[in-house]
């Protein structure tokens, strides 16, 4: 199980096909990362679940595509 201190602001978060998803803006309680919004096509927050950590290194790797992560996060304001 993925350790939620080891995500830090502004690292980055990527796909399991590589693609960037956005930069963390911070934790959400203990089981959700808040994205920026910054970097984000619709300039909204949008959430995603620990669970799709796969590993942490210098980035967030998550074990779903681009195109699943897109489709199923939690948009935020």
């Amino acid at each position: 199980m993925i350790d939620a201190n080891q995500i830090k602001e502004h690292m980055e978060v990527r796909a399991v096909d590589g693609g960037h998803i956005g930069t963390v803006d911070h934790m959400e309680g203990s089981n959700s990362i808040k994205l920026t919004k910054s970097d984000a096509g619709d300039h909204q927050h949008h959430i995603i679940p620990l669970e799709w950590v796969d590993h942490v290194d210098a980035h967030v790797h998550l074990n779903r595509s681009m195109a699943a992560v897109k489709s199923e996060w939690i948009s935020a304001n």
